[in-house]
């Protein structure tokens, strides 16, 4: 890149791959390493420390850093860099700053550094005594539950997890990264957990006496902001990095997921859950399945994201990869879209990145060209970022984007509302001019229309699956409607102080909320 925007814009793209351990290779430029044209086109000039340039924005958000001075440093950089991008366990961006004068410097390598080396996979083994703590847990548990998160696909241990899950009966909720580690109809799936989860999930994990949380961070969402598991439930952490396996108090499990529940597989074999607990579990997934059915099936209001989420899933395909990232629509996915195959989720809820969703979408078509992907995205994210609908025109790819419009940021308009405030210009005004995203899609290369009700969406949806290229599809939704089946509190802090009663009235409802948790 070059060493201003060039660099700086890469910020946001490290700070979402650390949050959601991604390995990726950052290369920014950096000013020269002799000083001797200082200051250069584009560089910021720390005045008190001459050493700090634009890419040190990077520093936080990298799991390693290095600022190339001299061109023998790549001798050692670049395996360093390798190690740290190709370890389960401290995998994140790796940023290395190449100063522009080095850039074009000659070094005579040894042959030896240019050799092809192979990167194994390491997969740790757990602790042979957390792992025996573990199984004698759940062999006494009378309601243990399973928290799927992220690093069971990590790990690719979607089909272990599955069988563990049939042979005892242990119930699994999802995170937002884990959704998709089961398909939905799997006996003992029951969908997404916490703020966006499912009633099934939530209700099971608040009756839970010991959880498994695999490959997860507990994030927030998850946990109803620490309120969503019983205070004297048992909680494991399985996972590889031992950052997070020390998370909320839990007993440890250090190890990789898929062994870790190869492990846990054998050790259980012939074990069950109580008939009490499977009997529980079944009756709260076949009254989510009544609230799905409800939440999904069109009306003859304007549509809900709900609606729209049951009509993209009814068009689905076990080849189908949904795609989201911030907005409404995260929550209505992690509670509704249904998975058909493992991997056919595709959330970036660690950053929940404003933009993420149409590059997010050609970056999921550049990796699995053979399967179906959609991205859905609010007209509030779409407008953030949309250039890459161009790029994805250029590069030929296969891409369906399904454009919500609700005329603004209807999310924080009702989360506005909820906490007092009278949701000032999260809403365009009906004066205002519409935009016309079709004419967009179509200036940037895209196939585009627009569809007026669910109906008509999903004649679309099956048109545009057997063409080729990229398509937009727009639909109408109402800002107003929110499936209010599943979810859970989420400690979203309001004023102390405010001369508005409804204000007041959300802080007295908010302080009881946060005594009773803390009690």
């Amino acid at each position: 890149s070059s060493i201003g925007p060039g660099a700086t814009n890469m910020v946001t793209a490290a700070a979402l791959a650390h949050v959601n351990r991604l390995p990726v290779l950052f290369l920014p430029a950096d000013v020269f390493a002799s000083r001797r044209p200082d200051p250069v086109l584009q560089q910021v000039e720390a005045f008190a420390d001459t050493t700090i340039s634009a890419n040190d924005c990077f520093r936080p958000v990298s799991r390693l850093f290095d600022r190339i001075v001299r061109p023998e440093q790549l001798i050692d950089a670049l395996p360093r860099a390798m190690a740290v991008l190709t370890d389960p366990a401290t995998c994140g961006p790796v940023t290395l700053c190449l100063c522009q004068d080095v850039q074009a410097e000659a070094f005579d390598y040894p042959l030896s550094f240019f050799r092809e080396r192979l990167w194994r996979r390491r997969r740790p083994e757990p602790d042979r005594d957390e792992l025996a703590r573990l199984i004698a847990a759940v062999r006494g548990a009378k309601a243990p539950l399973i928290v799927a998160g992220g690093g069971v696909l990590y790990a690719r241990a979607e089909a272990t997890l599955a069988a563990l899950a049939a042979a005892t009966g242990i119930p699994v909720a999802e995170t937002q990264a884990g959704k998709g580690a089961l398909v939905w109809d799997h006996p003992q799936a029951l969908g997404g957990i916490g703020v966006t989860g499912t009633a099934a999930a939530n209700a099971a994990a608040a009756a839970a006496d010991v959880i498994i949380a695999v490959g997860t961070r507990l994030q927030d969402f998850t946990t109803g902001s620490r309120t969503l598991f019983a205070a004297d439930a048992a909680l494991f952490q399985v996972n590889v990095a031992l950052h997070d396996v020390a998370r909320h108090d839990a007993e440890p499990v250090l190890g990789d997921a898929e062994m870790t529940l190869r492990a846990l597989t054998d050790a259980l074999e012939g074990w069950q859950v109580p008939v009490a607990w499977r009997t529980t579990v079944d009756s709260a997934r076949a009254a989510w399945d009544d609230a799905w059915l409800a939440a999904t099936t069109p009306d003859a209001a304007m549509p809900s994201d709900a609606q729209v989420v049951g009509a993209v899933w009814r068009q689905a395909t076990a080849d189908t990869v949904v795609v989201c990232a911030a907005g409404g629509l995260p929550g209505d996915l992690h509670k509704l879209w249904r998975v058909l195959r493992p991997g056919g989720y595709h959330a970036e809820y660690g950053y929940s990145c404003m933009g993420y969703e149409i590059a997010g979408g050609l970056g999921v078509a550049m990796a699995l060209p053979q399967r179906d992907v959609i991205a859905m995205v609010g007209d509030g994210s779409y407008l953030m970022l949309n250039s890459e609908l161009a790029t994805a025109v250029l590069l030929g790819l296969k891409l369906t984007v399904v454009l919500v419009d609700n005329r603004g940021f209807g999310c924080i308009e009702r989360l506005a509302r909820a906490s007092g405030a009278d949701g000032h210009d999260n809403l365009l005004p009906a004066a205002a001019p519409r935009i016309d995203f079709v004419a967009h899609a179509r200036s940037l290369g895209a196939a585009a229309e627009r569809v007026d009700g669910i109906a008509a969406l999903e004649a679309a949806l099956v048109r545009v699956r057997a063409e080729r290229g990229v398509t937009v599809i727009v639909v109408e939704t109402d800002p107003a409607r929110t499936t209010v089946a599943g979810g859970h509190w989420w400690d979203v802090a309001i004023p102390a102080v405010s001369t508005r009663p409804a204000v007041a009235a959300a802080r007295s409802a908010y302080e009881d909320r946060v005594s009773g948790a803390t009690a």
